[in-house]
């Protein structure tokens, strides 16, 4: 009846997407998350809701619905249970190994400089207050200090003067994600542009989407955009990184390889091992988009060559406070900005609740160029407005 049974362990819009591709290939689909109702489960054959920290509760999902493949869709998931799943036998997507390094910034930092030797900025790792003034100044200043676990930028934040030190440390710690307070303070780039290269590893091969630029506020993204303009000798420098990098972390699935952009020089970010939230211009951009690419890449099945359907843009939609009840309004007037040949699409995640700056969707757009595709992405997305009941 099914192709494959796929676990989610994280539910929201990625996740949302991915089950939609899943399905459309006749994959049966277990969404699981921290709450109800999430974006993923209202599209699956099956949800589960358990924190994905509980590592007993992980194992009991897996055994009662017993998957062909776990697909984690998050960071913050009991990854030393993910690791004795695979040892007996469980497929992890791409890796357990993936899921534990990309988990915690500190991990795959190190993993990248030290055993990979990619090109990063400095940085230390602290986990007091006094720590984190003492590698801001081995490092200097500005820097950039983050939770070790986190995401969407979350407990992001960059210091000036040592005197901001604490502020972020706290800041850092009381955003952070499970149990450990600690943080990277590392180097301020000066960075020309930052871009995703979305990275896909299969059994015998590892291919490359066109990269994909973007603009970040507040640590979390709020505009991108593909194709990224770029020097061939610095993709190819970020290229080369990145296929060391998914190669060593093992696996098939796709990658979102972070990197800033610097006098001419690719330097490694950060890498999540999934589909990346800045890839959602993917889903006006490319054929097939990074869900599509993950799930071949996941099931073993042919991957086409991408096509692109020129440049394109995403563009957020955010709630501005916290709401149980709310609704969409301007819908019409966004998509009705779509001209012949410049397509204008909404993903709207369908969240349960609104938080102040969450993201509820993305506008999409294409445009003569890149610069044209973002506006359009921009405009669209400012013409929904989410209407508060509450």
């Amino acid at each position: 009846m099914y192709i494959a049974t796929l676990m989610l362990l994280g539910s929201g819009e990625l996740g949302r997407e991915f089950a939609i591709a899943a399905k459309r290939l006749g994959c049966r689909v277990i969404a699981c998350d921290r709450y109800d109702d999430a974006p993923a489960m209202q599209l699956a054959d099956a949800r589960e809701v358990f924190p994905m920290l509980d590592g007993a509760a992980l194992r009991a999902a897996v055994e009662k619905h017993r998957p062909d493949y776990i697909v984690p869709e998050i960071e913050a998931i009991d990854t030393a249970m993910l690791g004795e799943l695979e040892r007996e036998g469980w497929h992890i997507v791409p890796s357990a190994k993936a899921a534990k390094l990309t988990m915690n910034r500190d991990a795959i930092r190190d993993f990248a400089a030290h055993e990979l030797g990619l090109t990063t900025s400095r940085y230390l790792f602290a986990e007091t207050r006094d720590e984190a003034i003492a590698a801001a100044e081995t490092v200097g200043l500005p820097a950039v200090v983050k939770p070790v676990m986190s995401s969407s930028g979350k407990g992001q934040s960059t210091v000036h003067t040592v005197e901001e030190l604490s502020t972020a440390f706290e800041y850092a710690v009381v955003n952070m994600r499970g149990d450990r307070p600690r943080v990277i303070v590392e180097e301020f780039i000066a960075f020309d542009y930052e871009i995703t290269l979305l990275t896909v590893a299969t059994q015998d091969r590892v291919l490359f989407c066109p990269p994909i630029g973007h603009r970040q506020e507040s640590g979390d993204y709020r505009e991108s955009w593909q194709p990224a303009p770029m020097d061939d000798a610095v993709l190819a420098s970020a290229q080369k990184q990145a296929a060391k990098v998914v190669t060593a972390l093992g696996g098939q699935g796709i990658f979102g390889v972070e990197f800033f952009v610097a006098d001419g020089r690719a330097i490694f970010s950060e890498l999540s091992p999934r589909p990346h939230d800045t890839g959602m211009v993917t889903l006006i951009g490319q054929s097939p988009n990074e869900f599509e690419l993950h799930l071949r890449a996941i099931l073993g099945l042919p991957i086409p060559a991408i096509e692109t359907a020129g440049p394109s843009a995403s563009a957020v939609i955010l709630a501005d406070r916290e709401s149980h009840s709310f609704f969409f309004d301007g819908v019409t007037d966004a998509l009705a900005t779509g001209e012949p040949g410049k397509p204008v699409d909404l993903r709207l995640f369908a969240k349960p609740k609104t938080l102040k700056n969450r993201r509820m969707g993305v506008a999409l757009a294409r445009g003569s160029d890149v610069d044209e595709a973002i506006a359009r992405a921009k405009a669209a997305a400012a013409k929904v407005r989410i209407v508060y009941r509450d």
